[in-house]
């Protein structure tokens, strides 16, 4: 059985690389496909086969797919750019007749208001549409998205967000990766995976800042408007603090609310919570 894993240098990718492994799956059986040089040889010296890949060179998808069982499409970086890219892997895998095209998706796609969900949607489909075996693993976000601003919610004394009292179901980047190792490795995994980890709202992310760090730290909610004026002025492009904003108001309607049960199923324990994922950014 060969595995391939598109995307692998990026976080998410190296953790499925990582996971595949610490499984027992003989590092002869993992291609890992990447853009950076740097990141494919840290790869390589894992013992698993690389490959210098762009989601828009056809060529290079085709002869990384060549004997491919099963693959795993992690979703590219580039918003609005995406479903071409992806399409360039689906059409690469299903002329290679994989046995599975796994694809990391977005919580509720099918159903999700936000405007990130709309390029994750439409790559389902069209997985569908080329009739492959396939199986969806839809991530709610990522605690790191939170952690990585610890320095700035203790700073200023607040979480800003235009979530209401919206819940989400964060789970780590390594939660996620396990999880999908998991289930390439399922000889039938379900079409659809609802994957996230214990649910909380961004007032009780506040507390949970606070508990963790020893800061007094408070959840602020603001229109999505104002949020998007916030972020631009530290410096983020004006289009994508906007999208931010939105997913923010996608939280609070619960668009990245899931049940913890497919995350946990494949995971075989409980999920990292959100102080231990918090704990471990400090």
């Amino acid at each position: 059985m060969s595995f391939v894993i598109t995307g692998a240098t990026g976080q998410l990718g190296r953790h499925v690389v990582e996971s595949l492994l610490a499984k027992g799956v003989p590092a002869d059986q993992v291609v890992a496909l990447g853009r950076d040089e740097e990141r494919l040889a840290g790869l390589a010296a894992l013992g698993v086969a690389t490959r210098k890949v762009d989601y828009a060179d056809t060529a290079a998808l085709a002869a990384a797919f060549d004997g491919a069982d099963r693959v795993l499409l992690i979703s590219g970086s580039e918003v609005g750019q995406r479903l071409p890219q992806h399409q360039n892997v689906i059409d690469a895998a299903a002329a290679a007749g994989v046995q599975l095209l796994a694809y990391t998706s977005i919580a509720n796609a099918a159903s999700s208001g936000i405007i990130l969900a709309g390029e994750h949607k439409a790559t389902e489909e069209a997985i569908v549409a080329a009739g492959l075996p396939h199986t969806f693993l839809r991530n709610s976000w990522y605690i790191e998205n939170y952690s990585g601003q610890l320095a700035t919610y203790t700073e200023h004394g607040t979480v800003l967000g235009a979530a209401g009292d919206g819940q989400v179901s964060a789970a780590t980047r390594a939660d996620f990766a396990e999880a999908a190792a998991a289930a390439l490795l399922l000889e039938q995994p379900q079409e659809v995976y609802e994957l996230g980890g214990a649910a909380f709202s961004l007032k009780e992310l506040a507390a949970t800042v606070s508990e963790v760090t020893g800061a007094e730290v408070t959840y602020t909610d603001v229109p999505a408007e104002e949020l998007t004026k916030v972020l631009v002025g530290a410096g983020l492009p004006e289009g994508y603090a906007a999208v931010l904003a939105d997913a923010d108001l996608g939280l609070g309607r619960g668009d990245l609310y899931v049940d913890r049960a497919d995350l946990e199923g494949l995971l075989g324990r409980p999920a990292t919570s959100l102080a231990e994922g918090l704990r471990a950014a400090l």
